[in-house]
């Protein structure tokens, strides 16, 4: 079986999906990436044929330079209303329909945030399958409807008919990697969804677990990050650092593999700036997380039974820090009292109650029981073979 991989780029898109595609790949699939040619090196240095297609965050904001004023609601609401579902789509098409056309697959495996896979899936006649890996499965089932008049557009342009309840979005089968709980009461799901184990991937470059971290002190260890996306604000380490480098801690800073640590200046003995550490080796040595609550963070946490304190910046953090803190095993800093003191307080906070951990333990253990990644992979097997929507009927 041949599975052509659709996603947008970035790690935070990467990552969540390359553990289906290595299962896939250990089944004996044949399985190829196609993503922005910028992130195609990344995907081929972690062992994946890639194609390149579409264009990356950093050609969005060329064209689009208005996007330099904006933030926080209106950014957001820019993308969801026109990167997401007109822009990057319409990129990508043209590419997929060649790919698709000179390899062939007999499925695609989707990021549900990227849409053009979808479409060149229906264009060529085979089964497509999406992977939902955010609070809500990613983009949640309603967007089939806000998302219509778009993906009306994108299916014209290459000769398909109307889909007026855009159904297609999620016509097969929807992986959701993610346990239940984290779905806000009262969202609906696709009748196709099933939930699945989340694995961890995140050894996408050369590093590994730095030597120090085996001798850090006996007291609390935080790890801090902003994720891959959102690291750019300078602003929000100057905060963590000026709100933590004092405390009886040690503090683990991980900047982004793009932002010079050097730039933070020189640190106290308790604090360590690095680049870029893979979460699924530091996890086992932290005992608080501090992050965006960007969703693979927060998961990376939750493997473990770790507790955060989140600090939401843009896309679907708010509404993940919402619901993690409705879950008990989480504060969150709004952005509006991002300040040193605020932080230093959620953070105290956590530490000193036992139940943060004991909720984000809960949520541990609800992830563990779910459905492996092989269950997915027979999932993807049997839809390839029979080419007929997978209706959950619990």
């Amino acid at each position: 079986m041949r599975v052509l991989v659709t996603f947008r780029s970035g790690s935070g898109h990467f990552h969540p999906i390359a553990p289906f595609a290595r299962a896939l790949q250990t089944a004996g699939h044949d399985v190829a990436f196609a993503t922005a040619a910028s992130f195609a090196p990344q995907v081929e240095a972690s062992g994946f044929r890639c194609f390149p297609a579409g264009i990356d965050g950093a050609q969005v904001r060329e064209e689009f330079p208005e996007l330099r004023a904006l933030a926080g609601i209106p950014l957001r609401e820019f993308f969801r209303q026109r990167i997401f579902p007109s822009i990057l789509p319409e990129r990508m098409l043209p590419d997929l329909v060649e790919i698709a056309t000179s390899w062939a697959p007999d499925l695609v495996l989707r990021d549900s945030g990227e849409f053009a896979g979808c479409v060149v899936a229906e264009y060529r006649g085979i089964p497509h399958a999406s992977i939902g890996f955010s609070q809500g499965g990613a983009f949640p089932y309603r967007i089939r409807r806000t998302y219509a008049p778009q993906m009306a557009v994108l299916r014209a342009s290459v000769g398909l008919p109307p889909d007026p309840g855009g159904d297609m979005l999620f016509r097969y089968l929807h992986l959701i990697s993610a346990p239940p709980s984290m779905q806000a009461p009262g969202v609906e799901r696709p009748p196709t969804a099933h939930f699945v184990q989340r694995v961890v991937f995140d050894l996408s470059g050369d590093e590994r677990l730095p030597a120090w971290v085996a001798a850090l002190p006996a007291r609390p260890t935080i790890f801090a990050t902003l994720g891959t996306v959102f690291n750019k604000d300078a602003s929000v380490f100057a905060a963590i650092l000026a709100a933590l480098q004092d405390e009886p801690i040690n503090l683990i800073l991980a900047v982004g593999r793009d932002v010079d640590p050097a730039q933070f200046g020189p640190c106290p003995e308790n604090v360590h700036i690095e680049r870029y550490i893979p979460l699924s080796l530091l996890m086992p040595h932290c005992d608080l997380v501090l992050c965006h609550a960007g969703f693979g963070t927060v998961m990376a946490a939750l493997e473990h039974g770790i507790p955060l304190v989140n600090i939401p910046i843009s896309a679907d953090n708010p509404e993940i820090a919402a619901r993690c803190a409705e879950l008990g095993f989480s504060v969150t800093v709004p952005a509006d009292e991002r300040t040193p003191e605020a932080i230093r307080s959620a953070v105290r906070t956590v530490l000193a109650s036992a139940a943060y951990r004991t909720h984000a333990e809960r949520l541990r253990d609800e992830m563990a029981a779910l459905p492996s990644l092989e269950h997915a992979v027979v999932l993807l097997e049997r839809l390839a073979s029979e080419k007929t929507p997978f209706i959950d009927h619990q």
